[in-house]
Order: C-alpha cells, then sequence, then structure tokens
C-alpha cells in the first residue's frame, strides 16, 4: 500500500489549539464496523456504551514537561528531552541544530547545566548533567512537549499552566512520556467512577510515549516503514484480568493507539504475557488484531502510523468515510480535540 492512501485535507481550523472548558465536553463519533453506521455522540455518554465485565484498558504513562530553553554564550536553543539513557545522560532534540555542538555547556537555569557529548543526525543530542535530579528541575522550568500543531508562542507563560495540566490524563502516573495519551485526555474522575459502577473492570498497562508515536512517514510505501521502539510494561494482575477476559470473550476496549500497541505486543501464544519489553510493532491494512476488541482513539495526521492504526482496525474505507463526516461536521481535531470509539 501506498503512504498517499492515508492523506486527507483538513482545514486549518478545525486543528484544536487549547482543550475544551471541560474535558467529558468532547463530541465522539461512534463507528459501528458490523453495520457502517456512523453516530454523533458526546464524551460524557462514553459508560453509556460499556457493559458488567467488559475491560477497559488504560495507558497510565506520565507526560513530563519535556520543553526547555537552554543558552549557549547568550543564544537560545531549544530543546525536548526525549529521556535519560544512563545516570546524568539525557537525549534530547534541538533546535536549531546548528547552534549544539559537540562540547557546548547549555544553561538552562542558575545551577542547571549541561555539556554536549554526543552529536547525532536530525537534531539529536546526548547531554550530560553534573548535577542530578534533572527531571525536577525541568519541573520548574519546563513546558509541556506539544505537537507542533498546536501552535503556542515562545515561552508562552499565560498557557503554561493550563497546557501542563490539560496536556495530561487524570490517571497519569509513571513518568516519562514525550506526548499524551490523547485518546485518555477526555477521562475525568466523575466519568471513571461511572464506568466502575456498571461493574467495568479498569485495567492499567503503560507504555512510554516516545518519537516512535509521532516520527513522520517518509516512506512511500507503508511496508517500508520501520517503527522506532518504545517501552511499555504490564502487571501480572493485568494481564490475568485480560486473560481470563478472553476466555471469557468479554471484550477488551482498548483507550489510544499506545493501548492498543501494548496489548498487541504483550499477546503471544494465545495470551497477554506480564513484563518490560520494548516494542517497533507497526499495524497497518491486513493486520490481524488478537488481543483488541474495541478502540477509542482521537483523529489523527494524514499519512501517520496512527492513522494507519486505525484503519487497519476499522478498514480504510470506513475510516475515510468517517473522517469525512467528521470534517463535515467540524468535529475538533487531534491532541485537543474530539474522539471516536469504534465497536
Amino acid at each position: 500500500m501506498l503512504t498517499a492512501d492515508f492523506d486527507y485535507d483538513l482545514p486549518l481550523e478545525l486543528i484544536a489549539q487549547t482543550p475544551l472548558p471541560k474535558r467529558e465536553q468532547s463530541r465522539m463519533m461512534i463507528l459501528h464496523r458490523r453495520t457502517g453506521e456512523i453516530i454523533h455522540s458526546r464524551f460524557e455518554e462514553f459508560p453509556d456504551y460499556l457493559n458488567k465485565g467488559d475491560v477497559l484498558v488504560l495507558n497510565n504513562t506520565k507526560v513530563i514537561p519535556a520543553r526547555a530553553w537552554g543558552k549557549k554564550e547568550g543564544k537560545e536553543i531549544e530543546f525536548l528531552f526525549l529521556k535519560e539513557s544512563k545516570e546524568g545522560l539525557w537525549e534530547v532534540l534541538c533546535r536549531p541544530a546548528k547552534k549544539a555542538r559537540l562540547g557546548d555547556v547549555i544553561s538552562f537555569s542558575p545551577g542547571f547545566e549541561g555539556k554536549i557529548v554526543k552529536v547525532e543526525s536530525e537534531g539529536k543530542r546526548v547531554i550530560r548533567f553534573s548535577s542530578g535530579a534533572v527531571l525536577s528541575r525541568l519541573k520548574k522550568i519546563g513546558f509541556a512537549p506539544l505537537p507542533p500543531y498546536i501552535k503556542r508562542k515562545k515561552k508562552n507563560v499565560e498557557l503554561r499552566a493550563q497546557d501542563l495540566e490539560r496536556y495530561q490524563t487524570v490517571f497519569a502516573r509513571k513518568e516519562g512520556s514525550i506526548a499524551a495519551p490523547t485518546a485518555g485526555l477526555h477521562f475525568t474522575p466523575q466519568i471513571l467512577e461511572r464506568i466502575k459502577t456498571k461493574r467495568v473492570q479498569v485495567a492499567e498497562i503503560s507504555l512510554d510515549v516516545g518519537l516512535a508515536t509521532f516520527q513522520p512517514v517518509r516512506a512511500k510505501r507503508i511496508e517500508d516503514i520501520h517503527m522506532l521502539e518504545e517501552t511499555y510494561s504490564v502487571s501480572q494482575a493485568v494481564s490475568k484480568t485480560i486473560n481470563e477476559a478472553k476466555k471469557e470473550s468479554r471484550p477488551i476496549i482498548a483507550v489510544g493507539t499506545t493501548s492498543v500497541r501494548t496489548l498487541e505486543s504483550a499477546f503471544k501464544s494465545g495470551k497477554i504475557h506480564p513484563g518490560r519489553n520494548s516494542t517497533n510493532l507497526f499495524t497497518y491494512p491486513g493486520y490481524e488484531f488478537k488481543a483488541v476488541d474495541r478502540l477509542l482513539t482521537n483523529f489523527h495526521l494524514p499519512k501517520s502510523t496512527l492513522l494507519m492504526l486505525v484503519a487497519a482496525f476499522a478498514g480504510l474505507d470506513f475510516v475515510k468515510k468517517a473522517y469525512q463526516e467528521a470534517i463535515r461536521q467540524k468535529y475538533r481535531f487531534y491532541s485537543y480535540g474530539d474522539c471516536m470509539f469504534i465497536l
């Protein structure tokens, strides 16, 4: 298949730039795969589509304030902190990359500086920090690592607090992501309580959202796409919950593409295996899903691996039809936008 098969035109005004006042106010498109029916709803009605015994799988990863500006000889460089590879060593992206050279010392705030010890391609660098507690320092000066289609003025202090709160799920626990599992942004404590009241089993996995989730696709054929690895973990208790449900033919409902990647990667020899592992699983039309039965997801970018996953789950033609309907109905798109529930 061609990457171009997953392209579509989106009016710029439909790209959500800020979250709605309340998380649960998002619109929700319901896709019935069996009948081809499309229904327009609201996320506050999501619990009504769940039943006793269903298993709802959430990604409890927590976004770190990974975007920060550092200075080299008085000139500012923007950095995105990706992950700590070893103690004191952080992989980062920087721009303009040409300003960040091997051996440069970068100052982020008084007492918080590091030295570039490795230069890699496409703006990637490795910085060694002499002092520890890099994450705690980022929490004081860092900004939410919003995707580039959400436009913010440089160091927008006015929206910093809002983005740090709203570009984070209410069930986020395990720090380590540089992007939010956006399908989870619609949930509130009240919605989760309604779900649990219906005796739906809520299971939490963790996948650290990294570059793999939003890497640009350059290949012309999707068969030539190679995903970067991301780390995930599934507990013994969660694997037991899901495996029991599968034996009893109870639906497994994944909240977001990261939950899908985790469950499908952990599913081997007919069951979910617990543990901490890495995955470069790439799902596109033709992939046979083994663990996931239903999917809650946001609307994704054209020609993205996330859209390819959704097309694999619901069928490319059906997804294209749904996206065109969403555009006609003026749904809000992408991270701060609306969602769809695929049954």
